[in-house]
Parts: structure tokens; C-alpha cells; sequence
């Protein structure tokens, strides 16, 4: 797969290019503690490999192309202390790439094959490809836009290109392992559901309640995919509400949006649901409004059919909801209750890459997200599901999931 990847990779650059990419590194944290390392995603994807400082650089001529893959050799005093990483036989066997060099000789090889007398090989180079998103201007700059500079320092004839846009539109079509990992993370985070409904009780902590969710994804040796949010009653109108302390009323709805990595593929789920396993009339209505909206855009999802159009048609069902139920008026006043988007894509990143821009396309993953935010009633309600794209229209790998009120209460009672 990876062999793959770096194969469509290939045939979007220029001939006489050459691409680097980085895994990453651990920013410090304080004194001598580090952040958790996060492999940067798209070198995960071009190689399969998760170890810190490690570079890949691709190079493309008229006739050749070239993978070499930078990595640390074993140390056995760093063994001794934070564990052996890669051998130079893992990385291949990993990723697939035979020219393996050690991490200190990066500059010295490159400087090599950028040489004049390369260029019968590959022809001169004339093209730099980074990864070079940036969501933020106060973000620090990445290895990438630091090695943009330097490289056009040392060799101003370079032309720096982007190659992030290409590879977020390369990682929305999921592959059949991908979505076999994406699968498994949506059955260990339905498992981990169910144990939230049978430990569900009034008076106890949100984050008290949570630990049976974590307790499910320590046993099964996983991640969380993201920060799991905990909203009970009121708290559930935040939308990125994270303090996950609140002590859970009875009669209170409770919202988990939360989620499972698994093979570095994501699972992104909201479940609301009745903390004393029963839904009041007020609570239910608002309940099937969400529900509604939700099976209805899961169906209205094909290829083809636009982000902007799928989203128009998700906030209008949840407008003639309100309307219907007398909360609102006019379908322009669903911004009060309503201010998110419908979903987004999924894969290797909770918000994965790819562009919105273009129709929907076989294989993409999307999560499907309405919601409702009372807060003058302090009710909550998100229902998401992760849906494939498929030739036929599309199949809700989350399905197994329950969201009817019906099973919710059966469910709990039991």
C-alpha cells in the first residue's frame, strides 16, 4: 500500500523533482519532559513508518524514480532508556524502500544527488515539494517551511512548491485496509458505548462515568482518537466542551463525541443519551429532530453530490423540525441551535484531509454529525455516524451503533 502511495505521489510531480518529507519531532514540553510524539500523517502514509526524526526524500527524473529513507541507526545505550527503534531491515520491510541511510548523512546525500553530475541520471532538478500546511500564522513553522528556507538559501534556483493539497485529495480515497482499520476502530468505540450505557447513573462525575469508556480502550491496547468530550445536560451546548467534571444531574441528557485510533485510522462517534436511561417527552422530541436529520443526510450522501448541498440539506431538515415543534419560526433562525457543519472527512486524522471544493468521490469517508444546542432548556444533542461513499450510494459503517430511542431505553433498562 505504502509502495503505492508514494507511486501516485510520483506521478503528480514534475520530472527533474525531488519531494522531502518528515516525520517529525516532539516539541519540548517543560525542562527536560517532551510532548507526546504524533507521526506526521502524510509521511505515515507514503511509508508506514511511526518513528521520530526520520525523513524521506523522493526524486523524480524523465527515466527514474528514487525513494531514500533518513533514519537514526540502533543505539543500544538509547535502547537501554527509551527502547531500540527501527532497524535499517524493518524500515525496508516496513515501507518498502531498499536505499536506506543513516539520519547524519541526510544533508551529505542530498547535497550528492542535487550535484550536475546527477543530472544524467534524473536530469537537473528544478523542483522542491514540501508539506507545507499551515492551518495558523501564530503556529510555529514545521520542518518543512524551515527546510523551504534553507533549501532556497543553498540552491536559489529551486522552484518550492506544495505538495500538502495533492496528498490531502490522495488520502480522502480510503483503501481497502484503511477502511478494514477505520471498521475496527468503530467496533472497539461501539464496545466501549455500551459500557457507558450500563454504567450511566445520576449523581456521579462526567469524567467518573468516561473511565469505563477508557477502561474498554486500555483492554483493547488503543488510543483515543481525539480528546473525548463528556457534556452532561447544559454542558452538552459547548461544542468543544472538554473540563468533563460536572456532576450529572438526574433527568440529565449526557453527549460523548469520542472516538478510537486504530492502525493510526480514526473513528469519530457522538452518542446522546439519558443518563437515568429513560428520555423525557421534552428531551425526545428534540432527540427524533437530530435522528431524523441524521438517517436523512446519511441517505442524501452518493457520489456526486456536493459538501455545500449535503450541509444545506441536513440544516434544513433540522430547521422544519423546529418549525414543526413551534421553537422556531422561519428556517433562518436554526442558527440559534444549530452552528456546526453537517460532518467532515475521516481517515488518519479526525478532521482528515481533502477538498471540499470538489463532489463527493467513491471511498471517501464522512462522519455525519447534526446536532442541536437548547441552551435556554440546557439540552444538548449530537448523533454522528462515519459513512463510507461507495459506488451505490453509500454504507454507514457505524450502523451497528444504536441511536433509536427505543433501543436506547431497551438497551439501558437491560
Amino acid at each position: 500500500m505504502y509502495i503505492n502511495n508514494r507511486n501516485h505521489v510520483f506521478n503528480r510531480m514534475e520530472n527533474q523533482s525531488f519531494a522531502i518529507f518528515f516525520s517529525g519531532i516532539a516539541p519540548l514540553s517543560t525542562a527536560d519532559e517532551q510532548y507526546p510524539f504524533e507521526i506526521n500523517r502524510n509521511f505515515y502514509y507514503l511509508t508506514g513508518i511511526e518513528q521520530e526524526d526520520v525523513i524521506l526524500v523522493l526524486f523524480k527524473g524523465a527515466n527514474q524514480e528514487k525513494a531514500l529513507l533518513f533514519i537514526e541507526p540502533v543505539d543500544p545505550v538509547q535502547a537501554l532508556w527509551v527502547g531500540a527503534g527501527l532497524t535499517k531491515e524493518e524500515a525496508i520491510q516496513k515501507s518498502g524502500i531498499t536505499d536506506i541511510y543513516d539520519r547524519k548523512d541526510y544533508e551529505l546525500v542530498l547535497s550528492r544527488y542535487l550535484q550536475d553530475s546527477r543530472a544524467a541520471i534524473f536530469g537537473a532538478i528544478k523542483y522542491l515539494y514540501l508539506d507545507l500546511e499551515r492551518r495558523d500564522l501564530r503556529h510555529m513553522p514545521t520542518l518543512a517551511n524551515q527546510c523551504g528556507q534553507w533549501m532556497k538559501d543553498k540552491y536559489p534556483n529551486l522552484v518550492v512548491a506544495s505538495i500538502h493539497p495533492e496528498l490531502g485529495e490522495l488520502r480522502s480515497i480510503k483503501q481497502p485496509l484503511e477502511i478494514q482499520a477505520m471498521a475496527q476502530a468503530i467496533e472497539i468505540t461501539k464496545e466501549g458505548i455500551e459500557a457507558l450505557f450500563k454504567a450511566s447513573k445520576p449523581g456521579i462525575k462526567e469524567h467518573q462515568l468516561e473511565a469505563h469508556y477508557n477502561f474498554v480502550l486500555n483492554q483493547h491496547g488503543v488510543k483515543h482518537s481525539f480528546g473525548t468530550i463528556a457534556a452532561s445536560g447544559g454542558n452538552a451546548t459547548i461544542l468543544h466542551y472538554r473540563k468533563n467534571n460536572a456532576l450529572i444531574e438526574k433527568d440529565s441528557l449526557i453527549l460523548f463525541d469520542l472516538g478510537v485510533q486504530y492502525d493510526m485510522y480514526c473513528s469519530d462517534i457522538t452518542r446522546t443519551f439519558p443518563v437515568g436511561g429513560k428520555f423525557t417527552d421534552r428531551q425526545k422530541a428534540y432527540y427524533e429532530i437530530v435522528l431524523e436529520a441524521n438517517k436523512r443526510s446519511i441517505e442524501f450522501l452518493k457520489p456526486g453530490v456536493t459538501f455545500k448541498e449535503w450541509n444545506d440539506f441536513g440544516k434544513k431538515v433540522l430547521a422544519e423540525g423546529l418549525m414543526k415543534l413551534g421553537k422556531i419560526k422561519d428556517e433562518s433562525e436554526v442558527t440559534k441551535y444549530y452552528y456546526h457543519s453537517l460532518g467532515h472527512f475521516l481517515g488518519l486524522d479526525v478532521h482528515d484531509v481533502g477538498n471540499y471544493t470538489k463532489p463527493f468521490e467513491v471511498n471517501q469517508v464522512l462522519t455525519v454529525e447534526p446536532g442541536l444546542y437548547i441552551a435556554d432548556e440546557g439540552i444538548g444533542i449530537r448523533i454522528e455516524d462515519n459513512v463510507l461513499i461507495t459506488k451505490e450510494g453509500r454504507v454507514n459503517l457505524s450502523k451497528s451503533i444504536i441511536k433509536e430511542v427505543k433501543d436506547i431505553e431497551a438497551f439501558m433498562k437491560k
